[in-house]
């Protein structure tokens, strides 16, 4: 099963922080060609990341990024059509996998998040197999792995329901 998100910290303990990286690495890697958007911002001391509004900003970038890759704790990249290497050497690094956002954690602004991102629109496929199922008030279909550790609730129309209730004959 994939985890909702992937941690890497620099220094960490953690006997699975060298696989973590790995996978990040991998996501990383996956960007080459494609265009992203590199979003910066400040991560409140009150709140911290709860409070931080991702709605797009005047100095937030999207360009298509070459080469990107992470040898030890820091990111390279190229902007294409830019013959100059970037890096930012990490404190932490989280990828979220249901979102495909990739948090950075400079380790020289420690104040500061750096959200990374495909500009493509995807969607997460979730495959249950045979899960519980459950019928709750108001429409609500409730469908849950344990296996997985998994809950999804989707609340219908009451025209949705009997088109679902149709289609199901």
């Amino acid at each position: 099963m994939q985890q909702l998100k992937t941690v890497w910290q620099s220094g960490s303990a953690d006997p699975e922080n060298a696989d973590n990286l790995d996978n990040i690495s991998q996501w990383w890697r996956n960007l080459n060609g494609k265009e992203i958007s590199w979003v910066e911002r400040l991560i409140p001391q009150i709140g911290g990341l709860s409070e931080i509004h991702w709605h797009p900003q005047r100095f937030d970038e999207t360009f298509v990024i070459v080469n990107p890759q992470i040898r030890e704790d820091t990111l390279y990249w190229y902007k294409r059509g830019s013959p100059v290497q970037r890096h930012n050497t990490v404190q932490k690094l989280e990828l979220d996998n249901l979102q495909q956002h990739l948090y950075i954690y400079p380790q020289l602004e420690s104040e500061l998040v750096i959200r990374i991102g495909s500009t493509q629109v995807k969607y997460q496929t979730l495959e249950l197999n045979n899960p519980e199922i459950a019928l709750g008030e108001d429409n609500m279909l409730l469908l849950w792995d344990a296996d997985q550790e998994l809950e999804i609730k989707i609340n219908f129309s009451t025209e949705n329901i009997a088109k679902l209730k149709e289609l199901l004959g």
